[in-house]
């Protein structure tokens, strides 16, 4: 999970760069609007993806008129209707990407999506080829500061209660990872426990990565890049092995 995790790491970082240019809030302004459509509630006791939703919101510092607002949009049943969908491929090098959107205009996500993969020596395969390369897991960043006053051993073991099967500390953060099944208890847990994550999602995490030579791996973050400039993209997950090289790069 080595390669996952740099790359986890390399996202934080961007964030902030993300967030100025709309991308992060535009995300949890669909999620908040499909959580809505879907979910039929715009109550997020009883709507839990609503709830997610809000708190990715409150997360990544979205002002609470903002999301207010987003919710009020999306109880208007003649508003917009997203709906999400995945695209799966490869890249330069036969490295695999994995694409989450979510779009209220498939047939431009979809032409956009296969131009990218066709202009930057990629090519678009069938849903569920790439089954075997990723895991789904649920993953939850808690800032380090949210847990200065907690007894960390202790902690450990509340959090392995709930569901972790992996912590990975780091100076700012930790990154719990549980599976797929456990996603929900171990939000439960975190809230029994006050503990307001900095990020909550479920990812596509290669059950192993793949290295290639820096020319390929500059070719496969220009593909990942293109992606994540596209409006309709959420997340774009690869089995790319990141080197100390290509981290430097990004």
């Amino acid at each position: 999970m080595s390669g996952h995790s740099k790359w986890s790491t390399i996202k934080r970082k961007k964030g902030a760069l993300d967030a100025k240019r709309g991308k992060i809030f535009t995300r949890i302004l669909k999620d908040i609007s499909i959580a809505i459509k879907e979910g039929g509630a715009s109550d997020p006791d009883s709507n839990p993806r609503l709830r997610l939703a809000i708190a990715n919101a409150k997360g990544a510092n979205m002002p609470k008129d903002n999301i207010s607002r987003a919710i009020k949009k999306a109880e208007d049943k003649g508003g917009e209707s997203y709906q999400e969908t995945t695209y799966e491929g490869y890249g330069p090098g036969g490295i695999a990407l994995f694409v989450e959107a979510s779009t209220n205009n498939l047939k431009r996500t979809v032409a956009n999506v296969r131009a990218i993969f066709s202009k930057y020596e990629g090519s678009l395969g069938t849903n569920g080829s790439l089954e075997f390369i990723f895991d789904r897991k649920g993953v939850f960043v808690l800032n380090e500061e949210t847990l200065a006053t907690k007894e960390h051993d202790e902690l450990e073991m509340e959090l392995i209660d709930g569901g972790a099967e992996e912590i990975e500390k780091e100076e700012d953060a930790w990154s719990i990872y549980t599976s797929f099944e456990d996603f929900g208890n171990m939000q439960k847990k975190l809230e029994e426990m006050e503990i307001e994550p900095e990020s909550q999602e479920l990812q596509r995490i290669a059950k192993r990565t793949q290295e290639v030579d820096l020319e390929i791996g500059k070719k496969v973050l220009l593909i990942i890049e293109k992606f994540e400039d596209d409006d309709d993209v959420n997340n774009i997950w690869h089995n790319l092995e990141m080197t100390e090289e290509l981290e430097e790069l990004m």
